[in-house]
């Protein structure tokens, strides 16, 4: 297929990186003007969709994705696949998915999760809001990049899913943290600890597969100095949507907004730019 690409940041270069492995024809565009092996690079967004049967993104925010959707419907052919991979919330998610439907294109919204190990090994897991047929139409891209794809119902169900998984990783990660902080404090060898919880009902993957105690478990970011992985500003946003979003709908997550909080001071001193499990290495400093 002829595909554009829009965003090659540090999951969406490895994601279009994969699919012109696969043998597809990838044109990318990206304001910073990055290279990717074997993606075309093209000098504007309207550039990189012209022609394209799919078209992906993956971007910052919801008023970007606003913004480049429009040109994007502006520039590409009817009956293109538009595939918005970002985390954003929920209302433009259904904003832009409105805006592609009426000219003439196929919308999907469909975050991700597996962080930059997963875009570069292949083995994402998308979590896709919009019609089942263009879901269909999509699987065999999503099988590319990504290990699973879950539809997970009509149009901004997807970010739905990412915005509640993500508080439940969250807030499941505070939890690892704190049990270590304490394990430390009591004199509990971190190896111990991670035997017993590991196997038992503190068992949980914050624990088991993202362990954030360096030297324990599997390696995790915990052992390359907490380089990310997961950045600490990337899950204090996903934890502001969440927030936001329970707000708006009623819901009560009062451990998503104590999680929010958290992280909301954790990058304020010193989080930004690392990994989120560096709150572990954080707890012993404070």
């Amino acid at each position: 297929m002829k595909i554009g690409f829009i965003g090659l940041g540090n999951m969406g270069a490895p994601m279009a990186a994969n699919l012109a492995a696969a043998g597809h024809a990838v044109t990318g565009f990206d304001t910073a003007g990055v290279s990717v092996d074997g993606v075309a690079p093209a000098a504007t967004i309207g550039a990189a969709v012209q022609g394209a049967e799919a078209i992906f993104t993956m971007l910052p925010n919801g008023a970007i994705v606003r913004d480049v959707h429009a040109q994007i419907v502006a520039a590409a052919r009817p009956g293109a696949l538009l595939v918005d991979c970002s985390t954003i919330d929920v209302e433009s998610a259904r904003a832009v998915h409105d805006l592609a439907v009426d000219a003439d294109l196929i919308s999907l919204d469909a975050p991700v999760s597996g962080g930059t190990g997963g875009a570069a090994a292949g083995t994402l897991t998308f979590m896709v809001g919009g019609a089942e047929g263009a879901f269909e139409v999509a699987q065999p891209l999503f099988d590319i990049m990504g290990a699973k794809a879950v539809h997970c119902g009509a149009a901004g169900a997807g970010q739905a899913a990412k915005i509640c998984n993500n508080m439940i990783l969250g807030i499941s990660m505070i939890a690892v943290c704190e049990g270590f902080h304490l394990a430390d404090s009591l004199g509990l060898s971190r190896q111990a600890m991670f035997d017993v919880a590991s196997t038992s009902s503190g068992s949980c993957w914050s624990l088991n597969s993202y362990c954030p105690a360096p030297g324990v478990g599997p390696t995790t970011p915990a052992d390359n100095g907490y380089r990310p992985g997961f950045a600490t500003e990337l899950m204090l946003k996903d934890l502001t949507l969440a927030a936001d979003a329970a707000r708006a709908s009623g819901a009560h997550a009062e451990l998503g907004e104590h999680a929010r909080a958290i992280y909301a001071a954790f990058d304020a001193e010193g989080g930004r730019g690392r990994d989120f499990s560096a709150l572990l290495e954080h707890l012993g400093r404070a």
